[in-house]
């Protein structure tokens, strides 16, 4: 983190950027391309201060980069760098805040509040929010995002150490503690987290509802008895785990897939495993962090290839949001130059690797494979019955070549 003077400093610096010649700046700036910045930069300084011009080329970059997280509404949001990087996608925040309201939370502390991105999620669901924060800079930032989104009247912005904070009136408390070390390197120990993960389990149960953030490669064992571990996926890739207090959930744990909202629940438990059949199911990897590849394979009347391995055969077809479904081609012990000729045979030109329980990389096979030819087909290296094997496969959807 900055020292506290430096961040103060970047909060004034940034406030230009909010009055009339800043926000004509960035309506100027709005599609400036990275090979158009240094004429841009130099025509502007004729008629504006270099260190608004460059604060607000910065900031055109910042909402550029910021699209793929916040869609449309990024051109009128303020950013800074590392808000651009940890600010949670928007579809992942605004899930989160319909389950808060969902479980009647109406005023929201949310502690470590950074830009502000949950926190406009939250109250664009309704609830009023008090967002907190320590850096100056991020809290300017987040009162200005509230702002251009027309939230201010929901959302307070508070410049505090969150541990100092009382959330007493509130009905529930979100918190998102810094997971990056001062230079970058991201933290995995829960308790090395800031603040801690024992202190925010210890706020939880001080309100009625708690949810929070947490990396989602968490050990399962680290997880609070009393909490309700959710993973949740965007478009097939796994964006955060959440421990949930106060839902009153029969299950530990929850894997959600956003879009789409599928959400699965249960306990981890084994499955049974079994030969290649017709099918094989890629769990999505929010269903493989919270473990329960064992009810996706309970669906889809199917069997683990490896006891160890999340990959899930079957003798039928049965569609599921939680796995993408391939059709078997092909089973064969692991060996490069069959796996070649195969391909040559079958006219594949476009190989897709996907590996679990295997040491070979996708990188080094492809090099080894060179493959030519109009068709498309996906290998799955992987072991079966503890011997290592790879499957050849293609999209069920697909019909035969």
């Amino acid at each position: 983190m900055a020292a506290p003077e430096l961040d103060a400093s970047s909060a004034l610096a940034f406030r230009a950027l909010l009055t009339e010649p800043g926000r004509r700046l960035l309506d100027e700036l709005r599609d400036l391309a990275p090979e158009r910045e240094l004429a841009a930069a130099t025509r502007l300084r004729r008629d504006h201060p270099p260190e608004l011009v460059s604060a607000a080329i910065g900031q055109a970059r910042l909402r550029q980069r910021a699209a793929a997280k916040f869609g449309a509404e990024a051109e009128r949001m303020y950013f800074t760098p590392d808000g651009v990087e940890q600010a949670t996608r928007a579809p992942v925040a605004e899930w989160r805040a319909r389950r808060l309201a969902a479980l009647g939370a109406r005023r929201v502390a949310d502690l470590c509040c950074g830009i502000g991105g949950d926190a406009l999620a939250l109250a664009g669901a309704g609830i009023e929010v008090l967002a907190v924060d320590r850096s100056p800079l991020a809290c300017a930032v987040a009162e200005a995002n509230a702002a251009a989104l027309g939230l201010s009247d929901r959302v307070t912005v508070r410049c505090a150490a969150v541990e100092d904070t009382d959330v007493s009136g509130h009905d529930a408390v979100f918190v998102d503690p810094a997971r990056r070390r001062t230079g970058g390197g991201r933290i995995f120990a829960p308790e090395a987290y800031s603040p801690p993960l024992s202190w925010a389990v210890a706020l939880a149960g001080r309100v009625p509802h708690a949810a929070l953030k947490i990396a989602p490669g968490v050990p399962h064992e680290a997880i609070p008895a009393e909490a309700e571990a959710e993973w949740v996926s965007h478009r097939g890739e796994v964006k955060e785990a959440v421990l949930w207090f106060g839902t009153g959930a029969a299950h530990p744990v929850r894997a959600t897939l956003l879009p789409g909202g599928h959400t699965l629940t249960g306990r981890a438990r084994p499955a049974p495993a079994g030969p290649p059949g017709r099918y094989l199911y890629e769990p999505d990897g929010a269903v493989i962090r919270s473990h329960l590849v064992a009810d996706v394979a309970e669906r889809v009347n199917g069997r683990l290839l490896d006891p160890e391995i999340a990959y899930i055969t079957s003798d039928e077809a049965h569609p599921t949001p939680f796995a993408t479904a391939y059709e078997i081609t092909d089973v064969l012990p692991f060996h490069v130059k069959r796996l070649r000729a195969l391909l040559r045979e079958r006219d594949v030109g476009t190989v897709t690797v996907k590996k679990r329980g295997s040491a070979v990389t996708p990188e080094t096979l492809l090099k080894q494979l060179k493959p030519k030819g109009s068709a498309r087909a996906t290998v799955f290296l992987t072991r079966v019955a503890n011997a290592p094997t790879m499957l050849l496969a293609r999209p069920a959807t697909d019909p035969p070549g």
